[in-house]
């Protein structure tokens, strides 16, 4: 019996290896629509309504409405195809019950974690197990697994926990842990995946 974790802003991360869901070509056409979108407002600021009457205008939107129907198109075909590998390889699959809106805590990170698509990823997993007859377990939005340590079981509280821009108080970054009550040094989301796993 197998299993797997996700773990990550922009990747998913299972035993046998990681998905990248912002891979280059997707941020080369996130890029062509981030022009699109300032070309289109320095032509509205320039000419007011007037601007969105211009062929020039229309020809442009056209483009930025094509660009975001690749991007959707890439990364449905992307999740689906990795939700089907999973259930195929896996019996039973752990993933998060993650508050996204509450992790949206800056315009950066607010745009990767809508990129991410984890929404549709937990809905195309979550019914690809029904069809499949396989285990999802979803751990609680609460369960510590970030904060608590995989060879202990210390949790971290207060000013020791790790945040998304990591610890202010001990200078860690956002991935590492280290457990100040056995001394344990670790990657955040290997540990996080470590606590995981002891919920099956």
């Amino acid at each position: 019996m197998n299993w797997w974790l996700i773990k990550r802003i922009g990747n998913i991360n299972y035993p046998n290896g990681q998905l990248n869901v912002l891979p280059a070509k997707l941020q080369c056409l996130y890029k062509r629509i981030k022009h699109y979108q300032r070309s289109l407002a320095r032509k509205r600021n320039t000419n007011g309504e007037k601007a969105t009457q211009s062929n020039n205008y229309v020809q442009t939107k056209a483009k930025l409405q094509r660009d975001y129907r690749k991007i959707a198109n890439y990364q449905h075909d992307l999740i689906q195809k990795f939700t089907t590998q999973l259930v195929n390889d896996f019996d039973q699959i752990v993933i998060e019950d993650l508050a996204v809106k509450q992790m949206q805590m800056t315009h950066v990170a607010s745009k990767g974690l809508h990129r991410s698509l984890f929404g549709y990823f937990r809905r195309a997993l979550t019914y690809k197990c029904e069809w499949y007859g396989k285990d999802l377990v979803l751990a609680d939005r609460f369960y510590p697994s970030t904060q608590r340590c995989s060879h202990c079981g210390h949790v971290k509280t207060g000013e020791d926990k790790i945040t998304l821009m990591g610890n202010q108080k001990h200078h860690t970054k956002h991935n590492e842990y280290i457990c100040y009550a056995c001394g344990a040094r670790l990657d955040r989301d290997e540990n996080a995946v470590r606590n995981l796993l002891q919920l099956i």
